[in-house]
């Protein structure tokens, strides 16, 4: 992985793939949104206000579960999500680089 780059308040860019802090997980969540990756997400192209689409599902099976919809800036957490944030929507907090 290469280096991150900071391109908004929100997001992070790294070998062409945004990245979100998830304010549930405390890690960063990854969105490949060239179409050369098998699996990818649409993208609104509001760096400020990212949509994604379609959900993120990060360490499916595992007991650090993380299931969400990123929509307008803000991330909403489905109720499988397995930290404290399950079933809120809260905005997307401030990433560092």
């Amino acid at each position: 992985m290469g280096e991150f780059k900071k391109v908004s308040n929100v997001l992070l860019v790294s070998n062409g793939i945004y990245f979100i802090e998830c304010p549930g997980c405390k890690t960063l969540h990854p969105f490949h949104v060239d179409q050369k990756h098998k699996v990818h997400w649409s993208f609104n192209g509001n760096l400020e206000k990212p949509t994604f689409s379609p959900s993120l599902m990060v360490n499916q099976g595992h007991p650090s579960q993380c299931h969400s919809f990123v929509t307008d800036g803000k991330i909403q957490f489905l109720s499988d999500c397995h930290h404290s944030l399950a079933g809120q929507t809260v905005d997307l907090p401030s990433v560092e680089e």
